[in-house]
This record gives C-alpha cells, sequence and structure tokens, in this order.
C-alpha cells in the first residue's frame, strides 16, 4: 500500500541520511516516477524532503527532522519478537541489554500488539542448534569484536586445520554466527580471509587503525565464500540396491549422505537408489553399517573394497571362534 510506503520511505531516509530516487525505487520495487510523485505527497503533508543535486546527491531529510512514528505493522512486531539467538547474544555478552530492550518494547507497544507479541512466544521457537552441535570455547570473541568496533589492526595467534599455529596481522571486519559457531571475517594484506574463533589460541588490538572497504558487504561475502566452498566440496556418487525396509533410514542419514535417485522395486522387491557421499571412506563405512540389506553396484572400485573389508570382518570372528 501507498501509505506503507511513504512511511518506510520516511524512516530509511531518517536511517540513511540521504538516498537516490533510483535507490529508493530498487528497493521498493517501483519506477522512479512512482518515487518523485510519492516524495511529492510527502512534502504537501509537511514532511520536510528536500532534493540535493549534483554528485553526491538525493533525497533527504531536513536536518534534524525526526518522525515519532513507528510503522510496525502486525507482521512486523511478531517478526521481532519471534525468537532470540540466546547463545549468540551469550557469546557477545548482550544477553541481559537484549531482555532489557524486548521488555521496553513490550511495555512501548499498544495493548493490542502486546497481545500479538506475546501470542507468537508462546507459540514458537526457533532452536538453530543441530542436535549433536558441540559448543565451542570462544575467549577472544569479546577482544574481536572491540577490534571491529574500534576498525583497529588485530595480532592473531590462529590453529590452523592441520595443525599448525600460525600469526597474522589482520584488518578485522565482522563476525559472522553460522548456528552456534563464530568466525571471524578479515583482511590480510588486502585479501579476505575466514578464521574460525575457536581455534584463534590469542588476539590483541593494536594502536594500528584500518581503513574498512567502503564497498564490503559482510553478509554478501559470507554468501559467496559459502558457495565457493560447496563447489569444492568433493563429490561421490554411489549406485545401490536396497531392502525397501530400510529407506526411512537411508533419508534420515543426515550430513553422511544426500539420496539423488530412488527407483521403483525391482523383480526382487528391492530398490535401486542413487546416494552422493563427499568421500570414498564415508560411503564404504555407511554401506557396511547395513550389512546384507544394501548391496553396491556402483562404483566397482566401491564394490571390491566392500567384500574386502566384509570378508576381513567374517576372517576377525572365524579366528576367535577357532580359539
Amino acid at each position: 500500500m501507498r501509505a506503507d510506503r511513504l512511511l518506510s520511505i520516511m524512516l530509511r531516509l531518517q536511517a540513511h541520511r540521504r538516498m537516490t530516487a533510483r535507490e529508493l525505487a530498487e528497493q521498493f520495487e517501483v519506477s522512479q516516477r512512482t518515487i518523485y510523485r510519492d516524495m511529492e505527497a510527502l512534502s504537501a503533508a509537511g514532511v520536510p524532503v528536500i532534493a540535493e543535486r549534483g554528485i553526491g546527491g538525493g533525497w533527504a531529510l531536513l536536518e534534524g527532522y525526526r518522525t515519532k512514528l513507528t510503522g510496525l505493522n502486525q507482521a512486523e512486531i511478531q517478526a521481532l519478537f519471534l525468537a532470540k539467538p540466546f547463545r549468540l547474544l551469550a557469546d557477545l555478552g548482550l544477553s541481559k541489554a537484549s531482555e532489557a530492550a524486548f521488555t521496553k518494547l513490550l511495555v512501548a507497544l499498544p495493548a493490542m500488539y502486546r497481545r500479538d507479541a506475546e501470542y507468537v512466544r508462546e507459540r514458537i521457537h526457533v532452536d538453530g542448534a543441530g542436535w549433536r552441535q558441540l559448543e565451542e570455547n570462544v575467549p577472544f570473541l569479546s577482544t574481536l569484536q572491540e577490534a571491529i568496533w574500534q576498525e583497529r589492526k588485530l595480532q592473531l595467534t590462529y590453529h590452523r586445520s592441520d595443525g599448525e599455529a600460525v600469526e597474522r596481522l589482520v584488518d578485522p571486519l565482522g563476525l559472522v554466527a553460522k548456528r552456534s559457531v563464530w568466525y571471524l571475517v578479515a583482511a590480510v594484506e588486502g585479501e579476505m580471509r575466514t578464521y574460525r574463533v575457536s581455534r584463534v589460541q590469542s588476539a590483541t588490538i593494536t594502536d594500528q587503525p584500518f581503513v574498512r572497504p567502503q564497498a564490503f558487504d559482510l553478509g554478501g561475502y559470507w554468501e559467496e565464500s559459502k558457495a565457493r566452498l560447496a563447489e569444492g566440496i568433493p563429490r561421490y556418487p554411489v549406485t545401490v540396491r536396497v531392502d525397501p525396509a530400510i529407506l526411512p533410514r537411508l533419508r534420515n542419514a543426515g550430513r553422511w549422505s544426500r539420496i539423488e535417485q530412488i527407483d521403483p522395486l525391482d523383480s526382487e522387491g528391492w530398490n535401486k537408489v542413487v546416494i552422493r557421499f563427499d568421500l570414498e571412506e564415508d560411503a564404504c563405512e555407511y554401506v557396511l553399517s547395513f550389512g546384507p540389506q544394501i548391496e553396491v553396484l556402483e562404483p566397482q572400485a566401491l564394490r571390491q573394497k566392500v567384500i574386502s573389508l566384509a570378508k576381513g570382518v567374517l576372517e576377525v570372528y572365524a579366528q576367535k571362534s577357532r580359539v
């Protein structure tokens, strides 16, 4: 609705100070002509919007002007009160501040909206952690956070995945939480790097300031890096015949595998299934765990490996029986 868009434009100008008609048009998915008409409507309603021409210009509110309207609708209020990442807020030392802020917001809401907020908090809870996820120790998280706020270089000692400890002088740009695991995104001599915070063995804030790249988008960088990682992960497709009784367990195999294809029952009453693994070792362990209820068809190298290991298991038990 236009009224919602006009209010949103006011709030955006209040937050960003100056925006071009093109930026506003892209955000609200309307034409620039529509934005110009919206500005005329705001001006006619007494809102002091001004147009600044030239390079770096755009639309802005008269300096010092602030609207007291929140513009929150029912869905927006429910979204605010839906869930809070308690563990992550605690890691940042913000759990008490978060609870206080939500209490103040709840008290400030009109009674009818307050009921909406309580309604959603009583009925929906979001837990981003996995069942088997380990809690990581992040003693230097607050130091990293402070260096990011101050825009000062960090001297790190970092324990790499290969077991080697390295020293790094980095420009800390942001923190990312993936479930309950924290990552530091930093620049090292102009190159972007990602560090797992639990592997930081020491961290010292230096007196050296750094210039944060104006165009750097933390969320965008994280999504791109995840995509690059996914492209680099090895893929190992396996074709098997399975007893239909174990299909539910195959579908719930978690990170071990991903089912790509399930064919109808064959003449013997079994399904042919294509499963994707990351590594041959994962596939071998997985297949052996189902015993005689699964048979490897392809690749032949995996089939021979499973047969060899199965014979080895039989030999171990045969030797025990002869003793």
